[in-house]
Formats: structure tokens, sequence, C-alpha cells
């Protein structure tokens, strides 16, 4: 067959898995029982078998590669002034159509399982200000006695001895120890590693993020040490395959505050924290100061740092970068696209009606 033919065939194959993903999206529950729970454990297995050993970053080293051939391709299109319309198209929609294909089995699909909620039976409702303001009071409190035991002084920032390749190994306990106590987010083999592209990636705004064709978790190294085991696990819950940026950073959370690890307690804290302030800033700034008023001062310094940390990469390229990454999420269900990582306060909120903190 050659390859003009085979170009043609993918691009109607292209056709039919949108058709497909059009239909099956509508059935979660098929999709969690099937996939999340069934064909992609062991696809996520052998994947993280294939790559989780290599100390580097085989995804990276992949984008590298097709970035390389596009730019080749590209200037031998331009140096040879050659170009057959047809059969490019026909080229670029067969590539995509592999692309889709390869996207959506190993990892994809998880965008259209059932709502991590409906896993651990609670339900996520809208929350008014007094039900965010009464949780936030109580998160204050807990965060409070977090950072006063780590340093024993309330206005100083809590230190992290251990350096991040350290702590990656720490994270693996703390998930072994999560799935412990949250069964329906087991997983073997979990691997996180540092990204070839954190420079790039600080100057995206990005802390992280996982390959989907080679199902590795990688992180942005550069970002502040006291969100970096949050950040860690809400990578490593995008491994397990949950694919929604709200509830990976429910996960996260749920993974850091319920380890013995205190740091890690901190770090989760300190997410959720940041969340649920920033809401009750834009609802209402005058609770938002008085609410600010209990955080220990360290904290509020912690804080600080890390905006200042993000500050210094902002640059004009930045909102490029996430107008892109909008609407790749907004394509996978996720309707509120980037912003979808705030929602996790509504999780936060809605869970802890029913739990203790």
């Amino acid at each position: 067959m050659d390859n003009k033919k085979t170009y043609k065939i993918l691009t109607i194959l292209l056709v039919m898995q949108w058709a497909f993903l059009r239909i099956i999206t509508q059935y979660p529950t098929v999709i969690e029982k099937y996939y999340a729970q069934g064909l992609y454990v062991y696809i996520s297995g052998f994947l993280n078998f294939l790559f989780g050993w290599i100390p580097f970053s085989m995804g990276d080293v992949l984008y590298t590669f097709l970035a390389i051939m596009i730019v080749k391709n590209i200037y031998t299109v331009l140096k040879n002034r050659k170009l057959h319309l047809k059969n490019t198209l026909f080229k670029i929609f067969g590539i995509i159509s592999i692309v889709f294909f390869v996207f959506h089995l190993n990892w994809g699909l998880n965008y259209f399982r059932q709502p991590v909620n409906k896993s651990l039976n609670f339900e996520n409702k809208k929350y008014s200000l007094n039900d965010l303001t009464d949780f936030s009071e109580k998160l204050i409190v807990k965060i409070n006695q977090v950072q006063l035991s780590i340093t024993k002084n309330d206005t100083i920032v809590v230190e992290n001895k251990l350096n991040k390749t350290d702590i990656n190994e720490v994270s693996y306990a703390v998930y072994n120890q999560f799935q412990k106590k949250y069964s329906q987010f087991s997983h073997e083999n979990l691997k996180v590693k540092s990204s070839l592209f954190s420079v790039p990636l600080t100057y995206m705004g990005f802390a992280g993020y996982l390959n989907p064709f080679t199902n590795e978790a990688q992180v942005n190294y550069l970002i502040p040490k006291n969100s970096y085991p949050v950040i860690v696990c809400h990578e490593l819950a995008h491994q397990v395959g949950v694919a929604s940026e709200s509830e990976a950073n429910f996960i996260g959370y749920l993974a850091t505050t319920n380890s013995n690890d205190v740091f890690f307690n901190y770090s989760g804290y300190l997410m959720a924290l940041r969340f649920c302030m920033f809401e009750i800033y834009k609802k209402d700034p005058v609770k938002f100061e008085a609410l600010k008023i209990g955080i220990n001062k360290g904290i509020l310094k912690d804080i600080k740092q890390s905006e200042a940390f993000w500050e210094s990469y902002q640059n004009w390229t930045e909102k490029y970068f996430k107008t892109f990454y909008n609407t790749f999420l907004k394509a996978n269900k996720q309707k509120d696209g980037i912003n979808s990582y705030n929602k996790v306060v509504s999780l936060l909120v809605n869970y802890y009606k029913t739990q203790e903190l």
C-alpha cells in the first residue's frame, strides 16, 4: 500500500475516531469500569515498566525529536518550493489520526471518566460564600498548627531540608499510604521525573505535566520547594488516571494531607489555602483581609516568596501558551478551561461537609 493511500485511510479513521469519542463520552460509568479501572491500568503499567527505570524523561526527548522533524520538513518544503496541497493535507490529517488514537488509548479517555466526587461518595454542588469562609477558617487553623509545629515560630518560613530528588522518593511512600485509605485510586510502579523542559515550563507558567504518550509524570524542578510535594502528588494523580486538573489538585491535596510527613502536610494545606483565599478575594475583598490577619506571618511570607518567583519569569509568551492549553482543556470536556484548576475549591468545601479536617 502506498503512502498516499495510507494517509487517506488514516484521515477517514480520524473522522470515525472523533465520532466514536462523541458517543462513548456520554457513558462515563462505562469508561470508568472498562477503561479507567480496566484497560488503562494495564497500559499505564506497561508504559511505566518501559520508561519508568530511565532517569530522564523519554517523553521530553520524544517531543524534542518531533519538534526537530517538524522544523526539518518545513525547511525542506521551503527549500524545494514544492507543496502538493492535497497530499500534504492528507499526510497532516493522517499523522493527527495516529496521535489522536495513541493519546486517547494511552491516557486521554480518562478525561471522560466519572467524577472523583462520585468515586468518593460525596455531592459536588454549588457552595455559598459562608461555606467557603467556614472551611477557610478551619484551614487557616490547620495550616497555622502545621507551620508552627515545624518552625516553632509563627513568623518563620517553613524550610524543607530534603532536596527535590529526595522529595520525589518520599512521594511514593506518601502515595502508597494514601492508596490504603483511598483504594479507588490504587496504582503500582508510580514514578515522577524532573522535566528536561523545566526552564521553558517556568516561563510558560506551568509547574508540571503528564506526558500522555509515555505516561511519565514530570515536575518542573525550579518551582519553590514548599509547593513541590503537592505538585508531585498532583502529577502522580494524573499518572493514576485522574485527568481533570481540579480533581488532580484535590487528589494531590488528599495524598499530602493524609501523609505522616509534616512537610507534605504543609504543602497540601498551603495549596488549598491559596486557592480558597483567591476565591474569597474575588467574591469579598473585605472578608479576605479579615481572614488574612489570622494567617501566621511565616505562611504569608512563604506565599509572597512564591508569587515573586513566578512574577520573575512572567513574559509575553506565557499568555499564548496558556491560551493554547485553555483551548485543549475545553476540547476535553473541562468547560472552564485553565480556570478548572480553581474548581478544586468546590471539591474541598463539599468534601469537608461530611469529613473532619
